[in-house]
């Protein structure tokens, strides 16, 4: 099974909104269902607080409840970058009042 890196934006991020990030669970009720059930494990261990702080290089896996394999995966990853602005794309030129009435 391949674990996907997925960026969150920041330091941290709690595990429920990290599960609906990364795709294991489609809403954010899933995502507590799944957690609450016992189906989400972080590093291992079986995780049933959505709340629970997620830092870089946590891994986050969902659990197939009759097998006990890992369905799906994914870590944490921190953004590197700042800003999603990238400076050597940026429009100097930019005129505010062109565009107003759009």
């Amino acid at each position: 099974m391949h674990t996907e890196d997925v960026a969150i934006r920041g330091d941290s991020i709690k595990l429920g909104q990290f599960v609906k990030l990364a795709n294991l669970a489609a809403t954010g009720g899933e995502a507590k269902e799944l957690i609450a059930s016992g189906m989400v494990q972080v590093n291992g261990e079986v995780e049933v607080r959505r709340g629970r702080t997620l830092t870089e290089g946590d891994l986050v896996a969902l659990m197939d409840p009759t097998t006990g394999s890992a369905l799906a995966s994914s870590r944490v990853s921190t953004d590197t970058d700042d800003d999603y602005f990238d400076e050597a794309t940026a429009d100097d030129d930019f005129d505010p009042e062109k565009w107003r009435n759009l």
